[in-house]
Formats: C-alpha cells, sequence, structure tokens
C-alpha cells in the first residue's frame, strides 16, 4: 500500500511527457472495446509513469521511429 503522507508532488510536465511518449497502443488500449485491453493499456500507462517518476528511461529501442497517430 502506497504511503500517501510520504509521496511528494509529481511533476505534472514529467506526467504529460510519459504520457505523450507512451506506447500508441497504451494510449488507444484506454478506449477499446475489450475491457482486457484497456486493463492492459493501463497497466502499460502506469508503468510509463512510475519509469519516468524514477527516472529510468524505460525499454524503448531507439532505432524505433515514433509514429503520430
Amino acid at each position: 500500500m502506497v504511503n500517501i503522507e510520504a509521496m511528494t508532488q509529481p511533476d505534472c510536465a514529467l506526467i504529460a511527457h510519459a504520457l505523450l511518449t507512451s506506447s500508441g497502443f497504451a494510449r488507444v488500449g484506454l478506449t477499446a472495446p475489450s475491457e482486457r485491453i484497456r486493463e492492459a493499456a493501463a497497466a502499460e500507462l502506469a508503468r510509463t509513469i512510475v519509469c519516468a517518476l524514477e527516472g529510468f528511461p524505460g525499454d524503448r529501442d531507439p532505432r524505433q521511429m515514433a509514429l503520430p497517430l
């Protein structure tokens, strides 16, 4: 369980950047008709945000091109 009192105020710009640079599946998957897909997409977004807050660069391949939606 998370100790709310021990948490510091997260950087909104960092979270916004993490959301915008997360995988397309995670962003689009939140609107999928399947509950299973929505849950998987939410878990991926959460992982991306946590990694950004902890300072991990993530597992993105630098050779992978970012494609706009």
